[in-house]
């Protein structure tokens, strides 16, 4: 009959004789459930089994520890089960290092994993220089450009066709030149407003069609940088060890007596070494993962571990997030008696479980997220979300377009009646006055002065 104590870590051994082990529980490796056991590593022992062919009692270690080597070379937790011949097998995220290759037989890993760093989202960083570009995304700002110019070139031409706008061009100054056309939307673009307003209905629909354009694109504009700036998308501070070595701001640790230490300990790196010297003498160790985990949810803590361990936490707890540095590459395997010979049967399956994606399979099991959050993370606004307004400021620049040279034929009909010529040749003269050049915009007399000059 198995009996557990508390709700902390677990690790479990396959033993070759019958007695009860008290642990702690470590979600999701070995989770107990009712009177049996469930997590990756049944799986994987499950699956093993079938393959090797051999049966199995699954107890729990002693001492609730994986296996650290004391002073006098002794060892505790699985690993000092296997070395006293307590255990014919140990399974767990038993890290790989050159100590307990010594001391037990270990297989190929089933497992990769490194050492990383886990920190809440909301530890943000400082803002980047054009971090308010990005509520939208390259191409959107693209076509908004080209929108801009479009619309400002079609006030122009709109406001040189429409004689509502342009009655005598040989006379009158046209007040929409390119410049005042830019300018003009600009600052609708910005809610200011830039006078004088198109007099023309041709002008008045491109004009509306364009602040209908604006007001859509300021609201996604400002709600999109609202949710930018929100926990859930802030980026850290710490975005690897360096980092983390060069501040003095948030605290950090790992687990005391783990091999994570020992990886900073024994490093000649020196950015590794101020890191173990400054965890050495804050003492900043936890005693637990969970306690790791808490202190880093509180904030102001990074706690370093294991990433397979820190991407279970960043999976089950949403305001967390692992750096993207990744060092100290190291396997978890099962251990077995020095010299055993089941270690060699044991590798091959692993291999091809592996082979076989089943270990893939087993990871996706267990490490499936549980934050709803993840879902509705921010991502800047693409071009295609937007498309609908971009269609309705083409349309309404389509049919200002009309209107004005509808505007300009209603004209050039009443002065061919006037004048006796047809319509069309009425209309190709006020089309080639008033689109040949720019000049055709400055009142006769001024003209005539700089004739005079030459």
């Amino acid at each position: 009959m198995l009996t557990v104590k508390n709700q902390h870590p677990l690790k479990l051994c396959i033993l070759s004789s019958s007695f009860v082990l008290y642990v702690f529980n470590q979600e999701p490796y070995t989770v107990s459930k009712g009177t049996g056991l469930e997590g990756f590593c049944i799986d994987l022992l499950s699956e093993v089994a079938k393959k090797v062919g051999f049966k199995y009692r699954v107890q729990l270690v002693k001492d609730g520890s994986y296996g650290r080597q004391d002073d006098n070379g002794n060892w505790n937790g699985m690993i000092g089960e296997v070395v006293r011949g307590e255990a014919d097998l140990a399974i767990a995220p038993l890290t790989l290092t050159a100590a307990r290759e010594k001391a037990v037989g270990m297989t190929t890993p089933f497992m990769q994993t490194g050492i990383s760093i886990l920190l809440r989202k909301d530890i943000s960083e400082g803002s980047g220089l054009f971090d308010f570009l990005n509520p939208f995304s390259a191409e959107t700002w693209v076509g908004i450009l080209i929108a801009y110019l479009g619309t400002a070139l079609s006030i122009f031409v709109v406001a040189r066709i429409s004689p509502f706008e342009w009655m005598h061009p040989q006379t009158e100054q046209n007040k929409f030149s390119l410049l005042h056309s830019l300018w003009y939307t600009a600052g609708a673009l910005t809610l200011q407003g830039a006078g004088p307003h198109p007099k023309s209905l041709s002008g008045r629909v491109i004009c509306c069609s364009w602040w209908l354009f604006t007001i859509v694109l300021l609201a996604c504009y400002f709600s999109n940088l609202s949710s930018s700036k929100s926990p859930e998308s802030a980026q850290f501070t710490v975005k690897g060890f360096e980092d983390l070595a060069n501040q003095d701001t948030i605290e950090y640790g790992c687990l005391a007596g783990s091999s994570t230490l020992s990886f900073f300990k024994n490093s000649n790196n020196p950015v590794y070494r101020r890191i173990y010297e400054h965890m050495e003498r804050t003492k900043s160790f936890v005693s637990s993962m969970d306690e790791g985990v808490r202190r880093a949810k509180e904030g102001n803590f990074a706690f370093i571990g294991e990433s397979v361990s820190l991407d279970l936490a960043v999976a089950r707890h949403c305001e967390l997030v692992r750096a993207h540095e990744v060092v100290g590459m190291r396997g978890y395997s099962i251990a077995a008696a020095f010299g055993s010979p089941l270690i060699k049967n044991l590798s091959v399956a692993i291999l091809q479980l592996s082979e076989a994606g089943e270990l893939a399979y087993l990871r996706s099991k267990w490490w499936a997220s549980s934050c709803i959050a993840d879902k509705t993370k921010f991502s800047a606004a693409q071009l295609h979300s937007l498309k609908g307004m971009f269609l309705v400021l083409s349309l309404g620049l389509g049919l200002g377009a009309l209107l004005a040279v509808l505007e300009l034929s209603s004209k050039s009909r009443k002065c061919a009646a006037e004048q006796k010529k047809s319509c069309c040749t009425v209309l190709t003269e006020e089309l080639s006055l008033r689109l040949r050049n720019i000049n055709a915009s400055r009142p006769r007399e001024n003209v005539d002065k700089d004739k005079e000059k030459a």
